[in-house]
């Protein structure tokens, strides 16, 4: 089931958008956080630019710090969330896809 994100981040800047792929800037102030979702036909592959970001992970649970050039990827229907860590605002380049985007809350 598609559902709408239901989040609020500092900035959200579209790159690049296809049928099958997004590119998305995301800027997070300190504590801010996307919350736990997962996709069914993308992959997501987050990549740090400024600050530092946590990519928390479950099935197996498994948390992740990206500081400036570390990137995660995360597969398809693993349960996952992206927060901004410390007392600075991070700055993520996130890749979507191959595929139609969606999201599952949860």
């Amino acid at each position: 089931m598609t559902q709408k994100p239901n989040y609020s981040i500092a900035g959200k800047q579209s790159i690049a958008q296809t049928p099958d792929l997004r590119v998305t800037l995301m800027t997070l102030d300190p504590g801010q956080e996307i919350p736990w979702h997962t996709h069914t036909k993308v992959t997501d592959t987050t990549f740090c630019l400024k600050g530092r970001a946590e990519v928390s992970l479950l099935k197996p649970d498994e948390t992740v710090v990206l500081n400036p050039g570390d990137w995660r990827r995360v597969e398809v229907g693993r349960p996952h969330r992206v927060r901004c860590l410390g007392q600075d605002q991070c700055q993520t380049l996130l890749v979507q896809g191959v595929g139609e985007y969606d999201f599952v809350a949860g």
